[in-house]
């Protein structure tokens, strides 16, 4: 049965008669609902008005075949895992089918406990689909409309880093250049984090004049200086059981780090014009565009906070010494862009893409990010090229260029692909089976993949 309590609605297409009564008495008697079609053409028309949680299609039909049909099924319905059945099969075959979208394949003559089990199989990976999808969605959600999009190995163990630190309360420390997106990590640590469904705050340390600071941190009485009227709790403990983000700590000013200090030792905090302390329980992440260890040699940042706040530092390089991520992020704004926008601008040229990619990016993500909605709005056509990026990307300064780096699209996702398979094999130790569930994909896939990409266990 399916998760709403209704039965499972398949789509046998297949030409044997035989086969087709027979599978349906099988899946009939096992709770699902079954419909079956005997050509591509009928079962075309079905998918236009119905919708299945599985389909079972035959690779030799009369007319069009299975293999040319699967790709129409698969644009129709993508959620839908399609199994391919054939007496004629080999290795090759299948894995060609499950290049063009097939989810698994069954050769005949196969047993109907064969294909229960795969359809099972598929409806399993349905629910993981299903449960990855709400699990991203609460992520976004949490995280804004800024997810992390990045291939690079600097960025992935930086996202390996963060992930391992989530799961404490221990405080974590972010550091990097402007606009290389410090509160968006911020947010996904919280966001991964048991406190994620608790208060997220974040706090501009260097945006408060240094006179409400104190008041607007940890609070104040009533009458504690002119116009308090009434007490205030204070941002530290507005996050209680949640996440305190100290944006620009390098900006507190000494008499609060002290402050400070005692809520992250002592975990208590102390209203201004009060004389009792109030226990608090926050997790700290503080980011800064600072060199914190130069502003400790100067004395203008306390060394034993410096210490308490480096428990975890996660160093977030700049765009320009990871023009990998430079594609993918493209792809990223565009889609956001290209939404919002309401303008249908497909992609990019080479020498466009090419220009960013090469670009320096003193602003990092948060440059690119403008310059791709400025290029989406300029665009008449629905490609962005040379016209609408800025002059000083089109033609930069010399001296002022990244690396330049490799300029496929292609290659760039075929590594990130790399990348993550790596990363599930690491997680399950190995186990392919293990690894293909976690990456949503079938094992034929996988191993596909795991062949055509050469990697190694």
């Amino acid at each position: 049965m399916s998760r709403d309590g209704m039965a499972d609605r398949l789509l046998i297409i297949d030409d044997d008669d035989a086969l087709r009564e027979s599978l349906e008495l099988v899946l009939t008697a096992e709770g699902y609902e079954v419909q079956t079609v005997e050509d591509a053409g009928a079962a075309i028309a079905l998918v236009e008005t119905a919708s299945f949680e599985a389909i079972l299609c035959d690779l030799r039909m009369p007319g069009v075949d299975g293999m040319e049909l699967l790709p129409q099924l698969v644009r129709r319905l993508p959620q839908t895992p399609v199994i391919m059945m054939s007496a004629y099969g080999t290795e090759e075959l299948a894995l060609e089918a499950i290049n063009l979208g097939a989810y698994d394949y069954l050769a005949k003559p196969f047993l109907p406990a064969e294909a229960l089990f795969t359809l099972r199989k598929a409806r399993e990976r349905a629910r993981l689909h299903r449960e990855n999808q709400n699990l991203r969605r609460d992520v976004v959600r949490a995280v804004g409309d800024r997810p992390i999009v990045a291939t690079s190995e600097a960025m992935i163990e930086l996202l390996e880093l963060m992930e391992r630190a989530a799961a404490y309360k221990t405080t974590v420390l972010i550091t990097g250049e402007s606009g290389t997106g410090k509160e968006v990590l911020a947010r996904a640590v919280h966001a991964q984090s048991p406190r994620c469904q608790a208060p997220f705050i974040a706090v501009n340390c260097g945006a408060i004049p240094e006179a409400l600071l104190e008041s607007e941190l940890f609070g104040h009485a009533k009458g504690a200086f002119t116009g308090a009227d009434r007490a205030r709790r204070g941002l530290v403990a507005e996050a209680e059981g949640g996440t305190l983000f100290l944006d620009e700590i390098g900006e507190l000013p000494l008499a609060l780090q002290v402050k400070l200090l005692r809520v992250l030792q002592e975990e208590e905090v102390r209203p201004v014009g009060e004389t009792k302390t109030r226990a608090v329980d926050v997790r700290v992440i503080a980011a800064t565009s600072r060199d914190l260890e130069a502003e400790v040699r100067e004395g203008r940042f306390r060394e034993d906070l410096f210490y308490r706040l480096n428990v975890v530092h996660l160093a977030v390089p700049p765009l320009r010494e990871r023009p990998r991520d430079v594609p993918l992020l493209f792809d990223h704004f565009l889609a956001r862009f290209r939404e919002t926008l309401g303008k249908p601008v497909r992609g990019i040229d080479d020498n466009a893409l090419e220009r960013l990619v090469t670009y320096g990016w003193p602003g990092n993500v948060r440059e690119l990010e403008n310059v791709i909605e400025r290029a989406i709005i300029l665009a008449d056509a629905d490609t962005i090229g040379l016209h609408e990026l800025p002059a000083n990307i089109v033609s930069p300064a010399k001296g002022k260029s990244g690396s330049s780096g490799d300029l496929s699209l292609k290659r760039a996702r075929r590594e990130a692909e790399i990348v993550v398979i790596r990363r599930a094999l690491r997680a399950t130790e190995g186990n392919r089976t293990h690894a293909a569930r976690r990456l949503q994909i079938s094992h034929r896939a996988l191993l596909y993949k795991i062949k055509d990409y050469g990697i190694r266990d």
